[in-house]
């Protein structure tokens, strides 16, 4: 019998939903701890963890998409005399 329009098997499957994805956020928090942890052994060993930081995420860009960026980013500072113009 239903119970406010669900069938049995639907609120089955919605509880299932629930509690798998209930079960991947606590992985994902183990996870993102075990990330800090690493940051914080990095740290510990005298790596800037802010640059460590920025090559994760620079890896995980496509190469063609991070050579543009770069090179946006080259031009920008260049324009506000950050760097001098290479020849």
């Amino acid at each position: 019998m239903a119970t406010n329009g669900i069938e049995e098997n639907d609120r089955t499957q919605l509880r299932s939903f629930v509690e798998r994805i209930e079960r991947l956020d606590q992985e994902k928090k183990t996870i993102a701890d075990d990330i800090k942890d690493v940051y914080a052994e990095a740290k510990g060993n005298g790596f800037d963890t802010k640059v460590l930081r920025k090559i994760i995420a620079l890896r995980k860009q496509d190469t063609n998409e991070r050579q543009e960026q770069e090179a946006i980013l080259d031009l920008y500072m260049q324009e506000l005399g950050m760097q001098p113009r290479l020849l």
